[in-house]
């Protein structure tokens, strides 16, 4: 078999999973420098429900001990997952969204193959890789707030609060963030200002990272220490979006996020579902510094002419609590919030100097599913309609 034809069926393979696998030009120098031929050919016809070394063995014709070798490679390379159930090690294809955008940045590697699969990732991201996701609902991650920003903690739901979504794991990891890992690979794209090491899972997800090299342990503490650290550069706490078990929070950047540049660069409807909270401003207070404006992932916040707010002083307790700080508005400006845009990160009010600004509850509330069961057996079946409703629209156009 030819390598192009191996390529292809490998191609083929992966559309049969959940996400599929859209058309691009970028597609196909993305698959050679992600797969070797050999890995490629070992891979397509895997099903993606999990099977065991054994029954691997046999539907690859293969001797066991040689076929783990090789399956063990490919999951530290995040291309299959692996997986221990009882006595018995499963493996399954990763679809290639997981692959792509999430295994191959973890480990935070520059070598030749890391660099060669960059360029070719962020050019599939931008034409044609998550066109499907436009469709997906619920979206895979939903906006958590940063802890302390919301204004009435009496409604707050646990999976609402960073604090609850931590209690509910006991196994707890850190990795690169693969976004910003693929920008910065990129001759074609800036270096990313923002700190790297803050893709954090949890649970069986967690243990997948760590055991392939692709992350490390961390404690809990040093959990908390990390988000504290992406609060303060501005951040966005991105959570798995069901309410039990989340195995991950992704910590991003307006400029390299996938879910966020879904929406600023791809238009898309949404790039991840808001939280239960849109940020309420009290003009009589606020000082017109700017200061969330620029913070606002979203470009959610602008400053508007206040006139009557020309000198005014805004009194705040002192950093430590201890006495109290004088703030004058010097630019007869105040903020503003389109809450259409809003997703309630918290990124803003984290930081807001006259505290001006505060996470207030939303009117109309979507709670996210309850577990990952229950969101696949959501979100799929929708995603999976609108891609046929997508290709049937193609056939058409073009006949």
């Amino acid at each position: 078999m030819s390598e192009q034809a191996i390529y292809e069926g490998l191609i083929n393979w992966l559309r049969q999973s959940p996400v599929g696998v859209p058309e691009s030009e970028a597609l196909l120098p993305l698959m050679k420098a992600t797969y070797t031929p050999e890995e490629a050919s070992l891979v397509t016809g895997m099903p993606f429900d999990g099977k065991s070394l054994e029954e691997l063995a046999e539907l690859k014709r293969m001797d066991p001990a040689a076929l783990r070798e090789r399956l063990d490679a490919m999951a530290r390379k995040g291309l299959v997952f692996r997986v221990v159930v009882g006595d018995t090690i499963r493996y399954s294809p990763n679809d290639i969204i997981f692959v792509e955008y999430r295994a191959t940045g973890w480990p935070g590697k520059t070598d030749e193959r890391n660099q060669a699969i960059a360029p070719w990732a962020n050019r599939y991201y931008y034409h044609g890789a998550w066109d499907p996701l436009d469709h997906l609902s619920p979206k895979y991650g939903r906006a958590l707030p940063i802890q302390g920003t919301i204004e009435d903690t009496r409604e707050i739901q646990p999976y609402e609060e960073v604090s609850k979504v931590l209690d509910q794991h006991d196994y707890f990891s850190v990795s690169t963030c693969p976004c910003r890992h693929r920008k910065n690979l990129d001759p074609e794209f800036d270096d990313c200002p923002y700190p790297t090491e803050v893709c954090l899972h949890f649970g069986p997800l967690g243990r997948y990272i760590v055991e392939n090299g692709m992350g490390r342990e961390i404690t809990r503490d040093e959990t908390e220490e990390i988000l504290r650290k992406a609060a303060e550069a501005g951040l966005v706490h991105n959570v798995s979006n069901w309410r039990e078990g989340p195995d991950t929070i992704c910590n991003c950047c307006p400029c390299c996020c996938v879910f966020l540049e879904a929406f600023h660069k791809l238009k898309h409807a949404q790039g991840m579902a808001p939280s239960d909270y849109r940020v309420r401003i009290d003009r009589d207070t606020c000082i017109g510094c700017g200061l969330c404006v620029k913070r606002c992932p979203m470009e959610a916040l602008k400053l508007e002419d206040a006139p009557e707010a020309m000198n005014r002083i805004t009194v705040v307790a002192a950093d430590g609590g201890k006495g109290e700080k004088r703030l004058k508005n010097t630019k007869g400006k105040v903020s503003a919030v389109d809450p259409d845009r809003c997703i309630g990160c918290g990124v803003c009010v984290y930081k807001c100097p006259s505290k001006s600004l505060v996470l207030k509850r939303r009117e109309v509330l979507e709670p996210p599913p309850k577990d990952l069961i229950e969101y696949a057996q959501i979100a799929l079946p929708r995603l999976a309609a609108a891609r046929e409703q997508e290709a049937c629209g193609k056939g058409k156009r073009e006949t």
